[in-house]
Parts: C-alpha cells; sequence; structure tokens
C-alpha cells in the first residue's frame, strides 16, 4: 500500500508540474491507475535481480528502489537527476538498484531483457530480469523474437505485459487476434497467465510463481496485467479516443488503491487512519522531491560532450 501510495503521489506531482507549473519541458508519460502491477511485480524481486522498463517507467523505477529526488530532479533537467538532466522522463537508469533503464522506443527493452537473462546465465548467478512492456509492445516483432529466444535459451526473464486497453489511442482488441496477451505464450512452450492488474495481491502471487521459476533454471513466463491508464498516453494527450464514462468507471469502481484499502480495514489490517498517515506522507515526500528539483543546479552547458560515446 504505501508502495502504490507513493508512485501516485510523485505521477500526480509530475502532472502538476508539467500541467499547472510548466516546470517540466516534455510531456511524460504517467502510470495513474497502474500502481498495483509496479508494487506487485517489483516486491517479488531482490535487490541484484534487473528491471528493464518502459517509457512509462517512473512507477517501476520507484517500485525497484531509485529515490524520488533524483527522480523528479531528471524530470526537470536538473544536474542532480539520475542522468544528470539529460535523459529526462524516458530514460531514467539507476544501476544500483538494477534498474538499466527506461527505452522510448516501444517495444526496446525485450532484446536487451534477453541479454541480460543471457549474462545472468553466463556469469552462473540465479539473478532474474524482470521487462515491462505495454500491449502495444506485444505487436512488434521485437517481442516474439525476444520471447521466442528467452524460451528456447530457458533465460531468466519475467515478460510483464501491462496491458492498459490503449496503445496510445488504439483500443488492444482491434489490432490483435488473441484477446489475451498471455495466449500467446502457448506458441512458446512458456508459462502464460491474464491476472486482474488492478488486484496488487494477485499480480504479486504471479509474479512470485515466475520469479521462481526463473531463479530456478526453468526459463521465462508471460505475465499479463489487465490495468488502465487514467490519464492520456502522454499529459498532453486529451484522450478523444475513449469517452469519460469509462474513464469514471475504472476509478470509481476498479481502483487499485481504493480497492486494496477496501480489503485491509475490512480485514482489520488497517485503519482509516493509518491509510490517511501512508497518503500523506507518500505526499509529502513527493512535495519534498519536487522542491529538491526546482532547488537543483542546471547541467553545465560546457558538460554536454560527456559520456557521449
Amino acid at each position: 500500500m504505501r508502495m502504490m501510495l507513493r508512485v501516485r503521489a510523485l505521477e500526480e506531482r509530475i502532472y502538476k508540474l508539467y500541467l499547472d507549473d510548466q516546470l517540466i519541458s516534455m510531456s511524460p508519460h504517467l502510470s495513474v491507475g497502474q500502481e498495483a502491477v509496479a508494487a506487485g511485480v517489483c516486491a517479488a524481486l531482490r535487490n541484484d535481480d534487473y528491471l528493464v522498463t518502459t517509457h512509462r517507467g517512473h512507477g517501476h523505477s520507484l517500485a525497484k528502489g531509485a529515490g524520488m529526488r533524483p527522480m523528479l530532479a531528471e524530470l526537470c533537467g536538473r544536474e542532480t537527476g539520475y542522468c544528470r538532466g539529460r535523459g529526462g522522463s524516458m530514460h531514467i537508469a539507476d544501476v544500483n538498484t538494477g534498474n538499466l533503464g527506461a527505452n522510448g522506443i516501444v517495444g526496446a527493452g525485450l532484446p536487451l531483457a534477453c541479454g541480460v537473462g543471457l549474462s545472468a546465465r553466463y556469469r552462473e548467478t540465479d539473478q532474474v530480469c524482470a521487462c515491462f512492456f505495454g500491449d502495444g509492445a506485444s505487436n512488434q516483432g521485437t517481442f516474439h523474437e525476444s520471447v521466442n529466444m528467452a524460451a528456447a535459451f530457458k533465460l531468466p526473464v519475467v515478460f510483464v505485459c501491462e496491458n492498459n486497453q490503449y496503445a496510445l489511442s488504439t483500443r488492444h482488441e482491434k489490432v490483435s487476434a488473441t484477446p489475451h496477451v498471455a495466449d500467446r505464450a502457448s506458441g512458446y512452450d512458456i508459462p502464460g497467465v491474464s491476472v486482474d492488474g488492478m488486484d496488487v495481491l494477485a499480480v504479486h502471487a504471479a509474479t512470485i510463481e515466475a520469479v521462481r521459476r526463473a531463479r530456478e533454471g526453468a526459463g521465462p513466463s508471460l505475465l499479463e496485467f489487465k490495468t488502465y491508464r487514467y490519464l492520456g498516453h502522454g499529459a498532453s494527450d486529451h484522450r478523444p479516443y475513449r469517452t469519460r464514462e469509462e474513464e469514471d468507471d475504472w476509478k470509481n469502481n476498479r481502483d487499485c488503491i481504493d480497492l486494496f484499502k477496501k480489503a485491509l480495514v475490512s480485514g482489520k489490517q488497517m485503519t482509516e487512519d493509518e491509510f490517511e498517515a501512508l497518503r500523506n506522507a507518500a505526499e509529502e515526500e513527493a512535495r519534498d522531491a519536487a522542491e529538491y528539483a526546482l532547488s537543483s543546479p542546471w547541467p553545465d552547458p560546457g558538460a554536454v560532450m560527456e559520456n557521449i560515446y
């Protein structure tokens, strides 16, 4: 719960800095609504496991251990950011927590994950790589090539599809021959499961099993989490391709934080006051990170050629 609230607070603060304050120059890709996937998956990973993520990767990065302060500094283009202000929203990386980087190219992280898995095999470790991608990437050639390679070589990769129903403005069922991305796992003789991505415990349980299998040398799994992004593809997207009634249904009836809160409160594992304390702490952390980012120095233009190969 704490992690889901932290991810939402961070994403909402990013949206405010971009839309209201105009302090972030690029249109960020936000995952408000999808927090259960980031929290549930990354809670099943060790610190030395690897992460390859996407342009919508702030939540994954935070859940894997990245800090809010350097993340927001990166989005604001400051020297104290993870990539010294040069990567921005779509390229956050934190090697210390195994986060090898987000990627602005749809589907490009999938073959990289195979390389990571091959590296772990070569070094004879039991490390696992979690590879996030969206439903749009599942129709890219890199998806099929990568899943096939990982299955053939039994690489320790957990393929995580966040199916948020839309690849930018295109509904998944309009461009896919199968109703579930997970159905495609059978073509590569690996496990494939489709899970309610708004149920954080179901996400976590499915990931634990896939991670166990990968760590024991049995090869990859394909996990599909059915979820929903409340905002647009990018923060500047006003979503003319879907109805506000559809959005309200997901927000009011299927929100991952609300559902988990109701389960915890009804099970007497959390009180309303404890929930509010967690939410307030997350929002304060996001405010502090924004203040840190905006008070940080801009990169020195004279260093623009550093780290160029």
